[in-house]
């Protein structure tokens, strides 16, 4: 039954394309196994459907992307926004224009279209052009990544002509870097949302400060980040960024439609604020900054007042730097904190981030506590995990709280792909590409449905990740996995296929200058 499954849910996403379709692709083209599919075959993440049909658009110097009579402002950024990167490899002018008749890439908004939700999309080639429809400005910013697969590699062509109808499994589809243990600058992870944002990731969450350093610029508390932030595992010499460096990356994730969630992890994981102000020990007395990589060592005073102004102007400060939904505050491996002291401090930080007009997200440990209404819980257990703390979780969810799955097993970025990877960690075993690819987030956890889950989220620790390479080593090709087990319907998540359409994205990654891992289980051109 389960091989009949797959089947069917391979020939629900693709069997309606043709085999002749005319392809739109890359430098793949020719190559074995990858060129095997056609170019709707090849999309990644997998849509609900797509059908090849009739000849496709000429795709040229003549091209024009249209955004349509009375079309907002945002329709005409989203529009420039598709203009710029298709112009990167095709060296087209490709001008946008508000005029709605005439051939080209045509963009519009209709409220009433079936079938795509408020994320998704349609898109239709034929010989007159390209019509990509959606209800909401995100849904055509989706469409438009989806072009980006089908146009031409480099330069004119033809896009083939057919339909694909599209809308996630999941709100929730997230990607997190932590730039507290090693610093990155909000450029590499401006590169990160881009990569990420191209198959359809929509949340970036950023852990922002932890035992080895503080990486935000907080006015209440200024002596966070120059001195928290003054270093990094391994004694390297830190960073952080200030408040107008990270207003720059939300509205720059915000143009792509991915929302940030920033993370300020406590009551653990402090020792960089600790170290900061000898006020936020319960002796008074600051300890040494941290370089090294031991967890679960560090608290906030949870008996003093003042940790609690200091929760407050910091999270007040990040909230109104922050104009998505979510303010994410940690509360994992607290072993120094006494599980009475862990709830009570939970309560009241929860109670900051109601108060400015955010909802909770916490680290799965919440749910031994008491999660305030509303609150999401991330899960990070993995197939050890005890049954008592996946029972809490369950019991949380069944209580009305979303989950974001993180399996550190199975999407943990800085997981070794096997012994031999050189950065990354195996406290959780080896993740290769096609175990990372291979769970279903709706069935996960037992005692929680589909429906209880917000999303998944693939985060990335830098314990042992100091560089852009080293980031992107360990990030690709397993972030592609996530974005189609966040995007895709269920019944089209299949290993076998998967690895095809993910080697022929090779081309793409190489043309972007992404270094990733050529993992023997995927079928790469050769």
């Amino acid at each position: 039954m389960r091989v009949l499954r797959r089947a069917l849910g391979t020939l629900l996403v693709l069997g309606a394309v043709s085999c002749t379709a005319a392809h739109g692709d890359d430098a793949s083209a020719g190559d074995d196994p990858p060129a095997a599919l056609t170019p709707f075959e090849r999309l990644l993440p997998a849509p609900v459907s797509a059908r090849a049909a009739g000849p496709g658009y000429s795709f040229g110097p003549g091209t024009v992307i249209r955004t349509g009579p009375g079309a907002g402002g945002e329709v005409r950024r989203v529009a420039e926004l598709l203009a710029e990167q298709l112009r990167g490899p095709s060296g087209l002018p490709l001008p946008v224009t508000g005029g709605a008749r005439g051939d080209g890439i045509r963009l519009r908004i209709d409220a009433a279209a079936d079938g795509v939700g408020e994320q998704g999309y349609r898109l239709v080639s034929g010989p007159s052009g390209v019509d990509l429809v959606a209800r909401t400005p995100a849904g055509l910013f989706r469409a438009g990544q989806t072009l980006r697969q089908l146009v031409p590699g480099a330069g004119p062509g033809t896009v083939p002509g057919g339909t694909v109808t599209d809308r996630p499994r999941f709100a929730y589809r997230g990607a997190m870097v932590d730039i507290a243990r090693h610093f990155f600058t909000v450029e590499q992870v401006k590169r990160y949302v881009d990569q990420l944002a191209q198959y359809k990731i929509n949340t970036l969450h950023v852990h922002l400060t932890d035992d080895q350093g503080w990486r935000l610029a907080v006015d209440s508390w200024p002596r966070l980040a120059p001195y928290g932030g003054a270093g990094e595992v391994g004694g390297g010499p830190g960073g952080h960024w200030t408040k107008d460096e990270y207003r720059e990356l939300v509205a720059y994730a915000g143009e792509r439609y991915v929302e940030v969630v920033p993370e300020i992890d406590m009551p653990g994981h402090t020792n960089a604020a600790l170290a900061s102000y000898a006020e936020l020990n319960c002796d008074g007395k600051a300890p040494p900054r941290y370089t090294g990589t031991k967890v679960g060592f560090s608290s906030l005073c949870v008996a003093k007042e003042r940790t609690y102004e200091f929760v407050e102007e910091v999270l007040g400060e990040l909230a109104e730097l922050t104009p998505g939904r979510y303010l994410h505050i940690g509360g994992d491996e607290a072993h120094a904190t006494p599980a009475a002291d862990y709830a009570a401090f939970m309560d009241r930080a929860q109670e900051v981030v109601g108060r400015h007009g955010k909802t909770v997200v916490a680290w799965h440990q919440l749910a031994s506590a008491r999660p305030a209404a509303g609150a999401v819980l991330q899960y990070w257990g993995h197939d050890k995990t005890s049954a008592a703390d996946r029972s809490a979780v369950a019991a949380a969810a069944k209580a009305g709280h979303p989950l974001i799955l993180s399996p550190a097993d199975r999407v943990y970025l800085d997981m070794k792909y096997e012994a031999a990877t050189k950065p990354g960690l195996s406290w959780a075993g080896y993740v290769p590409v096609a175990r990372s690819y291979s769970w279903d987030p709706g069935a996960y956890l037992a005692g929680v449905p589909e429906s209880a889950v917000l999303g998944v989220e693939a985060p990335l620790w830098t314990e042992n990740v100091a560089t852009r390479a080293e980031w992107e080593l360990m990030a690709f090709p397993r972030v592609l996995g996530l974005a189609e087990l966040g995007w895709s319907p269920a019944a089209a998540l299949d290993w076998t296929a998967y690895g095809r359409r993910l080697a022929a994205q090779a081309p793409r990654l190489d043309a972007q200058g992404i270094g990733y891992h050529r993992a023997p289980d995927v079928p790469w051109a050769r």
